[in-house]
């Protein structure tokens, strides 16, 4: 099976379907925001604090292109993983991109006042919804399916019957 790749904006519930569709298709799930923490030995607010997005951002090209060649099953991407083109290139190539489109209200009720999320923590909810508008586009642009609702348990349901 080729891996199935999840992105959407924060708090869209990639890593909630992420586990839920794996079990569904009996296969491996791997959070990509966990690996980079595991390979940096870092949170993500330390890798944000210490050494930028830029290099956030070449540590999730980094290690998706690693995970690729050595893993299929589900992988939650980030947030703003499929916005670097190289990202976006090899989740196309090795897989499948499926886009969970959830409205903003709901994304934004998942992760306001969440640390752990250097950009939303340092926004706010209007700068939230602009960066939301922005992503948009992109999400769909670089996805082959899009999955709407705000049921993790129904959009792990529609996707496995979209890759089965």
């Amino acid at each position: 099976m080729r891996a199935i790749f999840l992105c959407g904006f924060m708090g869209c519930g990639k890593t909630t379907v992420g586990k839920k569709l794996s079990s569904l298709l009996s296969c491996d799930f791997t959070d990509l925001d966990e690996y980079i923490v595991k390979k940096e030995g870092k949170t993500i607010p330390e890798i944000f604090s210490q050494n930028g997005e830029i290099y956030f951002r070449q540590a999730e090209e980094r290690c998706l292109k690693e995970l690729s060649e050595k893993t299929g099953g589900v992988i939650a991407l980030g947030g703003g993983a499929i916005l670097n083109p190289n990202t976006a290139k090899t989740a196309n190539d090795c897989g499948i991109t499926v886009f969970i489109d959830v409205p903003f209200e709901t994304s934004y009720e998942r992760i306001k006042g969440d640390k752990n999320r250097p950009i939303a923590a340092a926004s706010t909810k209007e700068q939230l919804f602009e960066l939301y508008q922005k992503r948009l586009p992109v999400y769909r642009e670089n996805s082959q399916f899009s999955v709407f609702g705000t049921d993790s348990e129904d959009i792990a349901g529609k996707i496995s019957e979209i890759v089965l």
